[in-house]
């Protein structure tokens, strides 16, 4: 199954842009589902995922402006998480449209949301009358660690450049080892989708200044306990148990507000699981085909 790629406009304090995303199945099937990605990555990271839920399925994958194939902004603090949300609203608005049928009320979508992804999914999911009818976060929650965000604001503030695809490859393999324990042709995937090239050599695929979010040291953790309070939508957290972004203790505390919250434990990975394995997807894909 190949995607189809496609381009969508939105809007930002200071004009207009295009968010590039890949659709996969047949886009007039009821209840379609997005798959977002983390800080600094790509839609392309969801194939295997979307491969597979697309059977049944019509599924969307974004790139988060700044990313892939979408443009980049103008002004460097137009980063910023108002930015991504309004984006991901524009984009459910264009999906579930796709779905209707014209006279079709129930104009929902599932969400599967990695780290920042998954911020803008419970931003959406907290809404009054959210389109969101499934919610799935990779590693991401209520309290968010101020060391794991310095950790990811360090490397992204950087802007190597690679001699070769490999040697990017391995770069990608060693920043990001928390992803678990993925095959060589996963990382080549990875690394495939997630890079541009100019006369200088490989670099990574998004606007360097994205990085304005890290400008400032960050001395406290981030808290979104109103967001999570807020959320009435079925959820299932996906948990990377050597985690440095996401604690026991935070999960034990969403729990309690909302008891009804799934989670699935991924042992041998940290920030975030890949979800490109087969025992991630097929739970994903019950959770989210669940009534």
């Amino acid at each position: 199954m190949i995607p189809n790629r496609k381009r969508l406009l939105c809007v930002n304090p200071v004009g207009f842009h295009r968010i590039a995303y890949t659709a996969w199945g047949d886009e007039h099937c009821s209840q379609p589902v997005v798959c977002a990605h983390g800080f600094s990555r790509n839609s392309r990271d969801f194939d295997p995922l979307a491969r597979a839920i697309a059977q049944t399925r019509s599924v969307y994958c974004p790139d988060a402006v700044g990313r892939g194939r979408s443009d980049w902004l103008l002004d460097r603090s137009h980063y910023n998480y108002d930015q991504y949300f309004r984006d991901a609203a524009t984009l459910a608005g264009h999906v579930t449209a796709s779905a209707a049928d014209g006279d079709r009320s129930d104009d929902t979508l599932d969400w599967i949301g990695t780290s920042m992804g998954g911020i803008v999914g419970m931003m959406l999911a907290a809404q009054r009358n959210t389109p969101v009818r499934r919610l799935v976060i990779n590693d991401i929650g209520a309290q968010i660690s101020a060391a794991s965000l310095n950790r990811i604001g360090a490397y992204v503030r950087e802007t190597p450049v690679f001699e070769s695809l490999e040697a990017y490859r391995h770069h990608l393999a060693d920043i990001h080892a928390s992803f678990g324990p993925l095959t060589e042709a996963q990382w080549q995937h990875l690394a495939q989708h997630s890079h541009r090239r100019d006369e200088h050599g490989f670099r990574t695929h998004y606007d360097p200044q994205i990085a304005s979010a890290f400008d400032n040291p960050i001395d406290q953790d981030v808290e979104l306990w109103d967001v999570w309070s807020a959320i009435r939508v079925p959820t299932l957290l996906i948990w990377g148990t050597q985690s440095d972004l996401l604690s026991r203790d935070t999960i034990d505390r969403m729990q309690a507000i909302k008891p009804d919250m799934q989670v699935l434990e991924i042992a041998d990975a940290g920030h975030a699981p890949a979800l490109m394995r087969d025992a991630e997807i097929d739970a994903i894909r019950d959770f989210i085909s669940a009534d």
